[in-house]
């Protein structure tokens, strides 16, 4: 199974307002950029939104190291959230909707396709490539 860096992050102007979202994929020295966003959205969709395209973009399974600033992400996936979400009907553990489980629920399709680990990474705090996916998400959603 080939192994891929990737490196994701959202943005959003307001919350919501006018997001984007960056990805950098990282496959023997070539690296990938990948970003997009919605005019009306939140910071929380976009983060979602970078890693769904990330792993979206991978044309066959591979071990992917996932890096990114969204506690949101990492710790709905790592620590079994959104597992639980979704075997609730989309309900949090006190019952309240779970939010974003269109995207989740893509989200955790493509992890049984690639074999993924998510790393953490404090944001804004000069991790090159997670400054990098910053800008391709801040560019396209100053773009809209």
């Amino acid at each position: 199974m080939k192994h891929v860096d990737v490196y994701t992050d959202g943005a959003c102007r307001g919350n919501p307002g006018k997001g984007g979202w960056g990805a950098v994929l990282v496959y023997g020295g070539i690296e990938k950029e990948l970003s997009g966003g919605e005019a009306q959205t939140t910071n929380n969709r976009m983060e979602l939104t970078a890693a769904i395209a990330a792993l979206s973009a991978l044309r066959e399974p591979c071990e992917v190291t996932l890096t990114s600033d969204s506690k949101y992400m990492i710790d709905a996936i790592t620590l079994g959230w959104a597992e639980g979400w979704r075997a609730r009907g989309w309900k949090k553990a006190d019952r309240s909707p779970a939010l974003n489980p269109d995207l989740w629920e893509t989200l955790l399709n493509l992890l049984k396709r690639h074999k993924v680990t998510f790393v953490w990474v404090k944001g804004h705090n000069g991790h090159p490539y997670n400054e990098r996916c910053d800008r391709l998400a801040t560019t396209f959603a100053d773009s809209l």
